[in-house]
């Protein structure tokens, strides 16, 4: 039996209904207080005409036929947001929050969402972004007082009080409703991966398929230590994490700042004796091991750290094996598409790090030509695919769709984009990535969409947009341009930070430029990136103020810095 994300947080609370659901900042729900409000929440949807209105035996892989709710939400709540669209037959779709407005507005246009749920702030900051499409808005206090309230907009809690009241009954929510989680895309144009629920559930969020509820029941009667999800929810790998410890009955602590502080992450841990923390990479384990080292917090309950959207380096493990004994370190591999692919976790020994993954039991490397399959210990690199449950397409493009989710030997896969092999051992050894995908600190960005932003700068006639190793973000962006003679004066001055921070995220602007006499070419006037990446790693020219080639982060960029505002 298929089981929907609604159904078994229902059924959790039938089971624990006063253990602590989530912890964020100051709130604490139990599954009880969550499955009542997730319930009226879903209640006002479907009271304002909110649901499915063609059911998915008559579309095709790329077409949906649910409504669409965008969430623009720091991470208090933001469970409750996706849970009560679930119970609605609502289509809960993530957008970042550290886009710009024209970056916010190009993603709704794309999604079409009848309705919006967000906090405060940041409907505040985005109102002029969304869509005539948008019927609905529900505004969630967050905390900051000063943010202007939408006009048009209601309260969360009056949504609340109107649900309760509602004299409809609900819809029976299918394993065939959808989610949609939302990437970038090569040339700034965003996809939505089109998920069963049945499938997300089992995939990418540590279910099953029970047979009865009384699985559900008594697999949630022990609920292990707090999980701590400190990634942010509005990327699948902070939600799906987050869901994992939620859908098992386990209390998920929520970071609740809109910037990373490696001390309140510590305190936090502290505080509430959490287990288990899933993070992002370098980009927060940086400024954790300078924490650890101070003395000043008692992570003594930590048994595991795992990272997602991003590996942790090997430097980076030795120290945090150093300075947590016994602390089981875990890498986790996959992307939107292909759910969870494989993983890598640190051995008993206190001095080991992480050595290739264990892929998952659907995961299988394709030929070169896609026209069949390699076995464990095949002397040649393919593609790294994963069959079984995966997502049905990308919304709306049924060419990215075909060209993603292909058939292999008879068997449909989704394609990772990734190189490599399994060894004789069964480890999966990965040998790198075709695309020209950036991940930096946890956020993916994609050259071709800075490169053409960079090329409407007068002062460039030609670039290419590469990343570089840094030991705080795992890779930051840099460009290699050519141009006039005042294009080093233009970086140096910030006059083409501001350039791009009209048009990007602050997390995509180029941490240093390379500027060079010509941007080098390959024959059929591709660029060469081999030559692009050789040549960023001189130091350059910072884009913001700074010392040359170091991974410091421009004041705008949306990539987390310690201190941020509470969120509450």
């Amino acid at each position: 039996m298929e089981w929907t994300v609604g159904t078994v947080i229902d059924a959790i609370a039938d089971a624990v209904p006063d253990r602590l659901m989530t912890i964020c900042g100051e709130r604490r729900s139990t599954y009880r207080e969550a499955a009542e409000r997730t319930t009226a929440l879903a209640k006002f949807l479907a009271g304002k005409g909110f649901g499915t209105h063609t059911e998915r035996p008559e579309l095709r892989p790329w077409e949906c036929g649910q409504d669409r709710v965008a969430l623009i939400m720091h991470n208090d709540l933001y469970p409750d947001a996706f849970i009560a669209c679930s119970k609605a037959r609502v289509i809960p779709v993530n957008v970042n929050y550290h886009y710009t407005p024209a970056e916010i507005r190009e993603l709704l246009d794309y999604v079409g969402p009848r309705g919006v749920i967000g906090h405060r702030s940041l409907l505040a900051t985005f109102a002029d972004a969304l869509p005539e499409c948008v019927e609905l808005i529900v505004s969630v206090p967050d905390g900051i007082d000063d943010a202007t309230p939408v006009e048009g907009a209601i309260d969360l809690d009056d949504a609340l009080a109107q649900g309760r009241s509602w004299a409809g009954e609900l819809p029976r929510s299918t394993p065939d409703d959808v989610v949609m989680m939302c990437t970038g895309g090569t040339t700034g144009r965003p996809k939505g991966v089109l998920w069963r629920q049945g499938d997300q559930y089992v995939v990418s969020m540590n279910g099953g398929v029970h047979e009865h509820v009384d699985e559900i029941h008594h697999k949630v009667q022990y609920s292990g230590a707090p999980w701590f999800a400190v990634s942010p929810l509005m990327h699948a790998a902070g939600l799906l994490t987050a869901f994992a410890g939620i859908l098992n009955g386990q209390t998920a602590v929520l970071y609740d700042r809109t910037k990373f502080d490696p001390h309140r992450v510590l305190a936090t841990i502290e505080r509430e004796k959490v287990g288990l923390m899933t993070m992002v990479g370098d980009a927060y384990a940086v400024g954790l091991i300078d924490g650890i080292r101070s003395g000043r917090y008692d992570v003594s309950t930590l048994f595991s750290v795992a990272s997602g959207g991003a590996p942790l380096n090997v430097e980076h493990q030795k120290t945090l094996r150093e300075l947590l004994p016994g602390v089981i370190l875990v890498n986790g591999y996959g992307s939107t598409e292909t759910g969870n692919v494989a993983f890598g976790a640190s051995e008993d020994d206190a001095t080991d790090t992480i050595v290739g993954f264990t892929p998952h039991a659907d995961t299988r490397i394709a030929s070169e030509n896609l026209d069949g399959f390699l076995e464990a210990g095949a002397d040649e690199d393919g593609w790294v695919v994963r069959q079984g449950r995966m997502p049905l397409g990308y919304f709306k493009d049924p060419e990215a769709t075909e060209r993603t989710f292909l058939t292999v030997d008879g068997v449909r896969v989704v394609q990772s984009g990734d190189r490599g092999r399994i060894s004789a051992d069964g480890k999966l050894l990965l040998r790198g990535r075709d695309s020209l995908v950036i991940n930096t600190g946890g956020e993916k960005v994609f050259a071709e969409e800075v490169e053409e932003v960079l090329r409407t700068f007068p002062h460039i006639t030609d670039v290419l947009v590469v990343g570089r190793p840094s030991e705080r973000w795992g890779s930051e962006v840099v460009a290699v341009a050519a141009g006039d003679d005042d294009l080093v004066a233009a970086v140096e001055s910030g006059e083409l930070q501001r350039h791009c921070r009209q048009k990007l995220a602050g997390y995509k602007i180029p941490k240093a430029v390379i500027v060079v006499d010509e941007v080098r070419r390959l024959g059929n006037g591709k660029g060469d990136y081999r030559w692009a990446r050789a040549a960023a790693g001189s130091s350059g020219v910072p884009s913001s103020s700074g010392v040359p080639g170091s991974s410091g982060v421009p004041e705008s960029s949306g990539i987390p810095e310690p201190s941020g505002a509470p969120v509450a």
